[in-house]
């Protein structure tokens, strides 16, 4: 597959198709993107998959126990030192968008055929635009624990956990939703 690329003077593709299917033929053809794939190692794919499933749990799993407190679950425990969570929470975001990455160089055509990609990282950017506004308005009130979380704490909580369990599923889906695995499938196409 390596060095094969769409010839524009061909029928086949539209030439804005064409210039995206020579980039995900480069793109699998590279050294990383054929190790991460075909390696007979638990590093590669298997591995940088476990990763990504680690890193979105805690992620999402801190998330998840910060916003259901904000919401009034376990209602006695004090809010404020929840707080020292959310270096955890940046530092999964980081495992998860290195992993993704590589997840992404592994099989592209896969992910960027496939609208429901868009949406994902779309969500992540709600999502992750939502956890600042979480702390801007709920941990930087001065008096925390000592009254009820503001209603728009509330809101912004529950926003919270449905952008995160989109997030999830949107993830999840892509693992069955694509057209094309690889570059090369578009071409019969």
């Amino acid at each position: 597959m390596g060095g094969r690329c769409y010839n524009p003077g061909e029928t086949t593709p539209a030439n804005s198709r064409g210039k995206m299917l020579n980039f995900l033929l480069w793109l699998e053809a590279t050294a990383l993107s054929t190790w991460l794939r075909e390696a007979l190692t638990p590093f590669a794919f298997p591995g940088v998959l476990t990763l990504h499933t680690i890193g979105m749990g805690f992620l999402a799993g801190t998330n998840a126990a910060i916003d259901l407190r904000i919401l009034g679950v376990a209602a006695s425990m004090p809010l404020k030192p929840m707080e020292r969570f959310f270096p955890v929470m940046w530092i999964a975001f980081a495992v998860n968008a290195v992993s993704g990455v590589l997840l992404l160089i592994a099989y592209p055509t896969k992910a960027l055929t496939n609208p429901l990609f868009y949406v994902k990282l779309t969500v992540i950017g709600l999502a992750v635009a939502n956890l600042r506004l979480l702390k801007k308005h709920v941990f930087r009130d001065a008096g925390l624990d000592g009254k009820p979380v503001s209603r728009k704490g509330k809101l912004i909580a529950g926003l919270s956990l449905l952008l995160w369990a989109g997030v999830i599923a949107a993830g999840r889906f892509l693992a069955y939703t694509y057209t094309y695995l690889r570059a090369a499938d578009m071409l019969s196409t």
